[in-house]
């Protein structure tokens, strides 16, 4: 249960890095909060996951999928880059996650 709830709180650090671009500085009152509140959510998960999960390995896959949820989302929704160099250094992050998760 602690690797889902790992997954989800690395779900919310991509939508409050994503939202961090639709803030406009924290000028824009509803993204502001949605952001606040997804940072928040994301946190309070990766500190239940924490419970069961070794220090190291919890934090690196969250912010290993909030890296690789995030290039996603801006080749997605702001027309990044998707440069072979690009690909294969989130393809090197996917590798390193998942022997993280499999020595555990």
């Amino acid at each position: 249960m602690s690797w889902i709830i790992l997954f989800f709180a690395g779900l919310f650090e991509v939508g409050w890095a994503v939202g961090l671009k639709y803030t406009d500085g924290f000028t824009r009152p509803l993204p502001t909060a949605l952001t606040i509140a997804a940072m928040g959510i994301s946190l309070v998960l990766l500190g239940i996951a924490m419970k069961d999960l070794p220090l190291g390995t919890a934090y690196a896959i969250w912010t290993g999928i909030g890296a690789i949820g995030t290039v996603i989302a801006g080749i997605i929704l702001f027309g990044e880059s998707m440069a072979p160099m690009r690909i294969l250094s989130v393809a090197l992050i996917v590798s390193g996650l998942l022997g993280l998760k499999l020595s555990h």
